[in-house]
């Protein structure tokens, strides 16, 4: 047994001076695969690579060394903090990251190849879940799927190979584009395009030029003159510059690509609503080159380029008999199930436990559903009457089927208590019968069908989730997730058994058979499509699909929709969500009508497709169908609605599906999408229910992006880094909270020492941001960099830009708050703010960075020169209990950072702006708004920060609301909107005119 150990954690955290001295070496014990047993102090900091080194050495002293063989042949394995064994594959990797849960190293020789092997370490170290976990998971739809992903990631990987150095450079640097109907900016006096000035950088230079030139000018002329403009400073033997160049925005990487005006290039269109010039840096093409060609060897390293030659034909396969196979349509037995047994049931010994289970196809229930007998005991429970018929037919059950468990105690109904000390413990108590009370004690769903197709028989254990959501119908939750519960041990376990109905196996028909039954349904119509009752119906149906989308359909709604379904396609093809909810999937002769009348369906726009991915349509080709729609999505566009495609992921029920090949196919055609698909999958990967198939996307994205796992690898331990920093600092904090001046003074100390330490400054420097992937990180500012004074002491980081000296960029980096709906919040902004600009009004909305990044952690983008509106006021008084009142403050705040002209724009962009969030924080019902969650820039611009109360979900103390006012507009507001006039003026009819407007 191993010596006992306390605080392991100071193993690898004891080089901050919080923790006391540093410990430069650490002892660790290694175990040789000959059986010899070698304890040896190695450097903290030292790489797996140099601790094999020293190792070997080492082991030159010992018995059986020749049969050690040679050095790259092995690698070390360990078991990790979180008490799963790894592979360290990546020897590059410092030891204090690695971070074993004991410091024992073993020994092992490698099977397979080098290359792969390293490939599926860093993949399991990127996502946070080792590759080993998922090949040991026995279930064969995990296994098609990543046998499948791999194919395709190594054609996708063989494609980027066959790249031109021009072709790759726009899939992964494209800059942000502007929709081509924005508003124009003009000069003001004939309303034509205004002209723009440019500054124009030279990479290989220290020199910059300034060019004039109109906004309707394209990056190639641009480029060209830029060239001139060197060549009369440069002279003739520079004429090697003409032709091979590329334009790209100083201070970050988004490369300016093909022929757009430059107006409608987002960071151009954004410096000249600032009245800024732009910078943009002329960039040699080797330079390109060089970058295009480092991410083609990394491919090359793994996989092998295609050959122009086809490969051999494979010899005639021996022809296996088909299997005979039952359609399920053929099949007219009501369907049923077998409850078995049910195993760690938490119920009193004197309740009875029952068992309902109910058929959905999305959120409808498409039978009553069936209930079994009473049981009684301890843990262990049977039912006497075991079989659960259901009033449907098995010809009639839908692909999408769910069949859906709960397990609940009937118990008599107890006079209420006057104690009310735990008011939660009666939470999901609902009564079915006089005298009865019924509490919930688990559920679990799965699915009818298999990913195949396949009707499931046999035997099958369901582990039980114990947390119910809030009012839930029949205690049943359909929306819940199909994956059962992976915490064995505690879960509740329901035995059921799905019985046989066939000799043969029973499928679901394929789609070709589904037409062909719509096609003889349709001929025993005679094609006649009924119009019922003329002009009176069709004058309900477009009161009805006129209705607001949200607005619940009758049953007669319903058939009126679907006996018109003809009309809805000619006259109301975005009606298709109500025809959907119109169908009656428990028929499948109205299921086959419905997917032949989704082939001639027109095609709906992107965003109008967005709805058929929502958990009421769980039709496979109903989604597939969206799908196709999103495909005319621009990259731009798809980035704003990824976060909620994310989550959409959780509705489908089977891991290869059109949904999951559309993100992936995208993601690793722009680097962009890649870079935020990967973290809004990796934030929420310790989610139980979500768990294997997010890491099974984030394989598959890996390895059809091998050169962007170098990249992400980077960011996932400079966050490391970052949260050990920020533990440590909490850790500073209670230690030394007596004496709070003290105490800040050494915490603060402390955090910078360490984040000076080379194992940190290394992690830190020369990265990818994570708010904005095209942003390069060189190094951290530390003498600039702080904690924040609040609860879980978010870091204040500074970092320098690579690209662009002087200039820096601030991160907030937060551990123990969960960014996820603060990041929602933002996201509507940004949405909200494009669609006021397709609308010709720009109000100015400052949607700064937020990015969940893991399980309660994340970073925001600290916006550049703005204050809260406290700390406006507070500088300015004297006495601080009365700054909130004086309402010069903010208007004398922007007079000091604006003069003149700047000073008109700047409130200006206050009454735009001020005007946008009014509407925004009303509509999304933002609470919680007081000065120190508002801020205005030194430009004018007003924006809103901490988004923790939205929705409605406000504050409330002893039962009674905070909120008392539906937005804020306070007195200093209007001061600075009217400049400092008294009555209603017309600078503030024109902020009302821009409120009502949005």
């Amino acid at each position: 047994m191993p010596p006992a150990m306390t605080d392991l954690l100071d193993i690898w955290a004891a080089h901050s001076p919080l923790a006391g001295h540093a410990l430069a070496q650490i002892t660790v014990d290694f175990l040789l695969p000959t059986g010899i047993y070698i304890q040896m102090d190695v450097p903290r900091e030292a790489t797996i690579q140099h601790i094999k080194l020293l190792l070997w050495k080492q082991a030159l002293s010992f018995p059986l060394f020749p049969s050690l063989g040679e050095m790259e042949s092995h690698m070390f394995e360990c078991v990790n903090q979180a008490a799963v064994h790894e592979e360290l594959e990546d020897e590059t990797r410092r030891l204090c990251d690695v971070r074993p849960f004991l410091p024992v190293l073993k020994l092992v020789t490698r099977n397979c190849g080098r290359a792969e092997r390293l490939l599926d370490s860093k993949i399991g170290v990127l996502i946070g879940k080792g590759l080993h976990e998922l090949d040991a998971i026995n279930d064969q739809e995990v296994k098609d799927f990543r046998s499948k992903m791999f194919r395709l990631s190594e054609e996708r990987m063989q494609q980027v190979q066959m790249m031109t150095c021009t072709e790759w450079l726009q899939a992964c640097f494209s800059p942000q584009l502007e929709p081509p109907a924005g508003t124009a900016i003009t000069d003001g006096l004939n309303d034509r395009p205004v002209d723009l000035k440019v500054i124009i950088h030279f990479d290989q230079s220290q020199d910059s030029a300034s060019l004039k030139v109109p906004s309707s000018c394209t990056p190639s002329e641009l480029m060209e003159m830029a060239v001139k403009k060197w060549l009369t400073t440069h002279g003739p033997e520079e004429e090697a510059w003409r032709g091979q160049h590329v334009l790209r925005v100083s201070h970050c990487l988004d490369f300016l690509c093909g022929d757009q005006p430059l107006i409608q290039y987002k960071y151009i269109r954004t410096c000249m609503q600032a009245k800024e010039s732009p910078h943009l840096t002329l960039v040699h093409t080797s330079t390109v080159k060089l970058m295009f060609n480092k991410e083609i060897s990394a491919i090359g390293a793994v996989v092998s380029r295609k050959s122009s030659n086809p490969p051999l034909p494979l010899p005639p396969k021996r022809r296996v008999p088909t299997q005979v196979q039952t359609c399920v349509w053929e099949v007219s037995i009501p369907f049923k199930i077998v409850l078995v047994n049910g195993s760690k049931v938490n119920a009193e010994e004197t309740a009875k436990v029952q068992v309902r289970a109910g058929l959905f196809h999305g959120t409808e229930l498409l039978c009553k559903p069936a209930v079994s007998s009473d049981s009684s005991g301890r843990s262990d429970h049977t039912w006497k009457d075991s079989t659960l018929e259901f009033d449907l037919s098995v010809c009639d059950l839908p692909r999408m089927t769910r069949l859906c468990f709960a397990i609940y105690a009937v118990m008599d109904k107890v006079k209420k208590q006057k104690s009310t000390k735990n008011p939660h413990i009666n939470k999901y108590q609902t009564i079915r019968k006089a005298g009865k009370v019924h509490y919930p004690i688990a559920w679990v769903n799965t699915m009818v069908f298999d990913y195949k197709g396949q009707l499931k028989t046999g035997d099958i254990i369901l582990h039980c989730w114990s947390s119910f959501p809030d009012e839930l119908e029949e205690m049943l939750n359909p929306i819940g997730t199909i994956q059962t519960n992976p915490y064995t041990e505690n879960a509740t376990a329901l035995h059921i058994h799905f019985p046989e109905y066939s000799s043969h196996s029973i499928v679901f028909p394929p789609f070709d058979k589904i037409l062909e039954k719509a096609a003889e349904i349709a001929g025993e119509t005679d094609c006649v499509h009924i119009s019922r009752g003329g002009k009176k119906f069709h004058i309900e149906l477009k009161e009805i699909m006129e209705r607001d989308p949200l607005s619940q359909l009758c049953e007669n709604e319903k058939d009126l929709i679907w006996t018109l379904r003809y009309d809805c396609i000619d006259n109301f093809p975005q009606s298709l969500p109500k025809l959907l909810l119109s169908v009656k999937w428990s028929k499948h002769e109205d299921m086959a009508q419905l997917e032949a009348l989704l082939q001639i369906w027109p095609r709906l726009s992107p965003r109008d497709a967005l709805e058929l991915l929502d958990f009421n349509y769980p039709d496979q080709y109903v989604r597939e169908y969206a799908v196709r729609c999103l495909r005319d999505m621009s990259d731009e566009e798809l980035s704003q609605y990824l976060l909620q495609l994310v989550q959409v992921l959780r509705y489908e029920p089977y891991y290869d599906c059109a949904l999951t090949h559309f993100l992936l196919e995208r993601a690793q055609g722009n680097r962009k999408i890649g870079h935020f698909l990967f973290w809004h999958l990796r934030s929420e990967i310790h989610m139980p229910a979500v768990s294997v198939q997010f890491a099974l996307m984030l394989e598959a994205y890996c390895r059809g992006s091998i050169p962007h796992i170098e990249v992400l690898k980077k960011q996932v331990e400079a966050l490391s880094k970052l949260k050990s920093v920020n533990e440590l600092i909490k850790l500073g904090t209670i230690k030394n909270a007596r004496s709070k001046t003290k105490e800040a003074m050494l915490t603060k100390e402390a955090m910078m020492t360490c984040l000076r330490q080379s194992g940190y400054s290394e992690t830190l420097s020369d990265l990818h941001s994570p708010l904005n992937p095209n942003i390069l990180l060189s190094g951290i500012n530390v003498e600039r960099c702080r904690y924040m004074d609040s609860k879980m002491k978010p870091l204040w980081i500074v970092y320098n830009n690579k690209l662009m000296g002087g200039d820096t960029l601030g991160i907030i980096f937060k551990n123990g708050d969960d960014l996820r709906q603060d990041m929602l919040t933002l996201q509507i902004l940004r949405l909200m703010d494009l669609l006021w600009k397709e609308a010709n009004l720009d109000l100015r909305i400052v949607p700064y960075g937020c990015l969940a990044t893991g399980d309660r952690s994340g970073l925001i983008e600290v916006v550049s020169s703005a204050d809260t509106i406290a700390n406006i006021q507070l500088t300015s008084s004297n006495v601080a209990a009365a700054a909130a009142f004086n309402k010069d403050a903010l208007l004398n705040w922007l007079k000091e950072r604006n003069s003149g002209d700047a000073l008109e724009r700047a409130i200006e962009e206050f009454t735009l702006s001020c005007a946008g969030y009014c509407v925004a924080t009303y509509v999304l019902g933002i609470g919680d708004r007081h000065s120190d969650n508002i801020m205005v820039r030194s430009t004018g611009q007003l924006f809103h920060i901490d988004f923790g109360h939205i929705l409605g979900n406000f504050k409330s103390k002893f039962g009674i609301k905070r909120e008392r006012v539906p937005f804020i507009l306070t007195h200093d507001f209007i001061h600075v909107i009217q400049q400092g006039k008294t009555g209603y003026t017309e600078k503030f009819a024109r902020f009302v005119h821009f409120r009502s407007a949005s």
